[in-house]
């Protein structure tokens, strides 16, 4: 293998994928990025056994062939380097790296060693544009569980309900479901939410389409030169739409950023208690306060003006899932609403009620 790469392109490509590479695993070569030459470009590829990213570089190829070497190494060396032509010369498995001013030589391991993700020869395809699922993702993704004791609640459900494709995640406190347009096709993919916070470092923030293709093991995210291939999960996700609230007794609407401010000043009062707030709606003075008390520090009381005030009730929230959700809104004004204190809470935009988010309360 021998060829010219510019060091901006290398090194984009090696944060791309570099993330991926599992230097704790007991297969030492999946701490390493495979390169390989691709019909004169240059791809670079890593894989954990369930994602995993090729990222195809334009590249002046010489000589064909392919290496692996260590993921992490390359790329702080690569990112170290000044702007310029980079030359990469494969000879047995030391590759050779030399730039005006450096001469490195990187011990690699032979390329057939290193595990590829089965490819994808059949299944559905279709296209999302970029921005959306990015916004979507960042909407959703936060509230899926990192608890493998139930693996279903470690991914993202992105499914065709009543010809609307939806995108929901649960960690059995909080729930997030976000719209994302008709879809007549049924499509039903649980997607490990580590492997889309991998895509979220992929995508960019202009329009172009995601071309998305799927089988019943896989999923498949084409992003411009970028590839991302990870196993779908096993298993039925619950029918989550039963724990979200249809009408209310009590709810209110308020400025999204009075709420986010009285919340965390609120949280600073509540950190002895694991972060737990009561959130009072008070009809009759149209306000929302939030109290917090701290045995040791004191206590707190936070109000904001609301309007369309319906009931006057109490209930205690997690205040870090509150600000957490409080903080992927885009909207001015914020509905918040319940049915008594130990029902779930509905936050949305009454302005765009295409995202929704539940947070289950707290024993108070």
């Amino acid at each position: 293998m021998k060829l010219q790469v510019t060091q901006e392109n290398l090194n984009r490509a090696l944060n791309s994928v570099a993330r991926v590479a599992n230097s704790r695993g007991t297969l030492p070569i999946l701490a390493n990025v495979l390169i390989k030459t691709t019909k004169n470009r240059l791809s670079l590829s890593a894989t954990n056994l369930d994602i995993a990213i090729t990222h195809y570089i334009g590249a002046k190829v010489t000589d064909e062939g392919s290496i692996t070497v260590p993921a992490r190494l390359m790329q702080d060396f690569v990112s170290s380097l000044p702007e310029g032509v980079i030359n990469l010369q494969l000879e047995e498995t030391k590759l050779h790296i030399t730039t005006d001013q450096y001469q490195s030589v990187v011990n690699g391991i032979v390329a057939d060693d290193f595990p590829v993700m089965p490819a994808m020869s059949d299944g559905f395809s279709w296209k999302i544009p970029g921005s959306l699922l990015k916004k979507s993702l960042q909407q959703v993704v936060f509230a899926a569980s990192s608890d493998e004791t139930r693996p279903v609640l470690t991914g993202v459900l992105i499914k065709t309900i009543d010809n609307k494709l939806v995108m929901a995640a649960t960690d059995s406190y909080r729930l997030a479901e976000k719209q994302l347009g008709t879809q007549k096709q049924d499509i039903n993919l649980l997607i490990p939410a580590s492997a889309l916070h991998d895509l979220l470092r992929i995508l960019g923030d202009g329009d172009d389409e995601v071309k998305i293709t799927n089988n019943n093991q896989q999923v498949l995210f084409q992003v411009g030169d970028i590839e991302l291939i990870t196993r779908l999960l096993e298993g039925n996700y619950p029918d989550y739409q039963l724990l979200i609230p249809k009408t209310f007794t009590t709810s209110a609407t308020l400025k999204r950023t009075d709420l986010i401010n009285i919340t965390k000043v609120s949280s600073l009062f509540a950190r002895e208690s694991a972060g737990s707030v009561t959130i009072e709606v008070d009809k009759e003075a149209r306000e929302l306060s939030i109290r917090s008390v701290a045995s040791q520090l004191g206590e707190n009381t936070a109000k904001a003006p609301a309007s369309k005030v319906t009931g006057s009730a109490a209930i205690t929230l997690n205040s870090r899932y509150l600000l957490d959700a409080l903080n992927v809104f885009g909207g001015e004004m914020i509905k918040f609403g319940f049915n008594g204190k130990l029902e779930p809470t509905l936050l949305e935009d009454p302005d765009n009620p295409d995202y929704r988010h539940v947070v289950m309360p707290l024993k108070s």
